[in-house]
């Protein structure tokens, strides 16, 4: 089966490595697939070599002119599957198929990753209509799509997954040596954008009661966003400097989650959490917000812990019981691995995607 894939995004987040597991998987079980991606962003330059690769950067969400360089693209490899992995995406492949000259009118899939609703505007009413299926990343999502009127049958969730064989390859790189933190401090990591709802300064005010309790722990905040600013203030109010970390937007980060004692995921929403996958199948144990779609990946106290939104006295009891009891926390992460080999490999959700083709093309 041939398939279309799009993501306009320029910055890597857990969306584009997802989109990127899929073509390559399809490619894997000897399906074409090609992708359309940013010409400037991270997901186009990590899948430069072994795919069929569009450059396309849409001004706005509904770009007319690159909707219609889309339509020729279509026109030209005419695909059976048009995917769009972002909400931008979705409106320009919808554009794209509505101009025609396509022998057979390819059919439109769109993920949804995110767990608020849709927008009710003109222009996304218009561009979900044209959506066959949605794949949702968590039982979350689809019930918030079901519950906006997508029809139940247009709503499939379809778990989010990682290459395993990928997490396993990846170098250990210590955290303390390369940023030069003491060689005894416990390391309580999180990996997210620095966006509002992913909830760091919640984090940032239960550091204070983490290195009240364990002076030597440090909290180190992977991402880059436009929070960083705002919380570098916060860490500064909070007299922080020496304990918690913004090194921003590392590419390595995979490395270097090898190397916390404890991974955090503080989050106000989350579609599902592919970072809290990640750390899981590095035998790390979770502390997270019990919302969105993280509940189906985190089991209550078997693989991590789970905690309210927006509560950093909750958060820092258990960040601080995982760090003194080194035990627990290693049984919480030996069970993570095991649930991530069980139900979230990318293997799984990229055959659970191609069922969904065939049904849509039978």
């Amino acid at each position: 089966m041939l398939s279309l894939h799009v993501d306009t995004a320029r910055t890597w987040r857990g969306g584009q490595n997802q989109a990127l597991l899929t073509v390559l998987g399809l490619r894997g079980l000897g399906h074409r697939t090609v992708l359309v991606a940013h010409p400037q962003g991270e997901l186009r330059r990590r899948a430069s070599e072994g795919l069929d690769l569009i450059g396309l950067a849409p001004r706005t969400e509904l770009d007319l002119a690159a909707a219609w360089r889309l339509a020729r693209v279509l026109k030209q490899i005419q695909p059976e599957i048009v995917h769009a992995h972002d909400p931008h995406g979705v409106a320009v492949a919808a554009a794209a198929i509505g101009y025609g000259g396509m022998a057979t009118k390819p059919t439109l899939v769109a993920s949804r990753r995110v767990d608020f609703p849709l927008k009710l505007n003109a222009l996304s009413q218009w561009k979900y209509r044209q959506v066959a299926a949605f794949l949702c990343a968590s039982e979350c999502i689809r019930q918030i799509l079901i519950g906006q009127g997508i029809p139940r049958e247009r709503a499939l969730t379809i778990h989010e997954g990682i290459d395993l064989a990928h997490v396993d390859a990846a170098p250990p790189v210590s955290v303390r040596e390369t940023f030069w933190l003491p060689t005894n401090a416990p390391i309580v990591g999180c990996i997210g954008a620095l966006v509002e709802h992913k909830g760091h300064r919640y984090l940032v005010h239960a550091a204070a009661d983490i290195v009240r309790a364990v002076p030597e722990a440090r909290v180190v905040i992977f991402g880059e966003g436009d929070l960083r600013n705002e919380l570098s203030r916060l860490i500064h109010e909070l007299g922080l400097e020496r304990h918690v970390l913004l090194p921003g937007f590392r590419p390595d980060v995979l490395s270097l989650l090898k190397a916390f004692d404890v991974f955090v995921m503080p989050s106000i929403t989350e579609g599902l959490g592919t970072s809290i996958l990640d750390a899981m199948a590095c035998t790390k144990a979770v502390v997270a917000s019990d919302v969105g779609g993280i509940p189906e990946v985190v089991e209550r106290d078997v693989t991590g812990l789970l905690v309210p939104p927006r509560d950093a006295s909750a958060l820092s009891a258990a960040v601080i019981r995982l760090l003194r009891d080194p035990a627990l926390a290693g049984r919480l992460g030996g069970a993570g691995r095991a649930r991530v080999e069980r139900r979230f490999t990318a293997d799984r959700m990229v055959q659970e995607t191609l069922d969904v083709y065939h049904r849509l093309r039978a």
